[in-house]
């Protein structure tokens, strides 16, 4: 067999390796969800870590999306004489759109990065192969919390970046343009479905919360021991897990919202 020809074999075996791998590590973390579940204290302990730490950048990008939404929506929607649907329009887009979406992201760049780096230095300093020496499993024992942690913490990111860009645009609408506040909550309460739009963001933000997570513990379970490695495993969770996030987006709202 010519040389070409061996490595391209070669290389496409260990892409098909590496990536039964990865399925194989994402299907145990995942059957250890229930069990991390049992141990709220160090569940608890994640959430907070890794979503009580990220409010700050959620809500401040959610008042200020609301803000700009509202700004730029009055404008337009008062050429048609259709400023009562302000508030509607913004909720809707919030809560099935912008909200889990973007949530998604700033988790990624804040969260997932530092899941990621941890999990990696914890590589690095040989932690995890001290575990696996005294006969503890470092996925149950390290992954599992942070893993389920992450997936609680995503939704709840969600809807507060939801209610803060809200609270935005009733800022812009009512308080700087005059709008009647009557008008702008009514429409609101009456244009929003619970499951078509409520519903739907939630279950559009628990996928992406199962996805950032299990990119970001199996980058950093699986980095090199070595500062460039952990680097590397840093650099590759947000590259992927922001591009998986827009792909699971669209796929989730072709399903979801088609014709709603």
């Amino acid at each position: 067999m010519p040389a070409p020809t061996r490595s391209r074999t070669r290389l496409s075996r260990t892409g098909l390796a590496a990536f039964g791998s990865a399925w194989i590590f994402f299907a145990r973390v995942v059957s250890l969800f229930p069990r991390a579940c049992m141990r709220p204290l160090l569940v608890t302990e994640q959430v907070y870590a890794l979503g009580n730490r990220t409010v700050p950048l959620v809500g401040f990008a959610g008042f200020f999306i609301g803000l700009v939404m509202a700004l730029q929506l009055y404008g337009v929607l008062g050429r048609f004489g259709a400023t009562v649907t302000l508030g509607p329009i913004v909720a809707i887009t919030l809560m099935r759109e912008l909200g889990p979406v973007i949530s998604a992201l700033l988790y990624t760049g804040r969260a997932g990065t530092a899941l990621a780096s941890e999990i990696g230095l914890m590589r690095a300093t040989e932690q995890l192969s001290a575990m696996e020496m005294m006969a503890i499993d470092p996925v149950r024992r390290v992954i599992a919390p942070r893993f389920a942690g992450g997936v609680i913490a995503v939704p709840l990111l969600a809807l507060i970046f939801s209610m803060i860009g809200m609270l935005g645009a009733w800022l812009i609408a009512v308080q700087m343009m005059g709008m009647d506040p009557n008008v702008f909550w009514g429409q609101m309460l009456s244009n929003v479905h619970f499951m078509d739009d409520l519903v739907n963001g939630i279950i559009k933000s628990v996928v992406f919360g199962l996805c950032v997570n299990l990119i970001a513990v199996y980058e950093g379970f699986h980095a090199l021991s070595s500062p460039g490695g952990v680097a590397r495993a840093t650099t590759r969770t947000v590259v992927i897990a922001s591009i998986a996030v827009l792909a699971l987006d669209f796929l989730l709202t072709s399903f979801m919202f088609r014709g709603v």
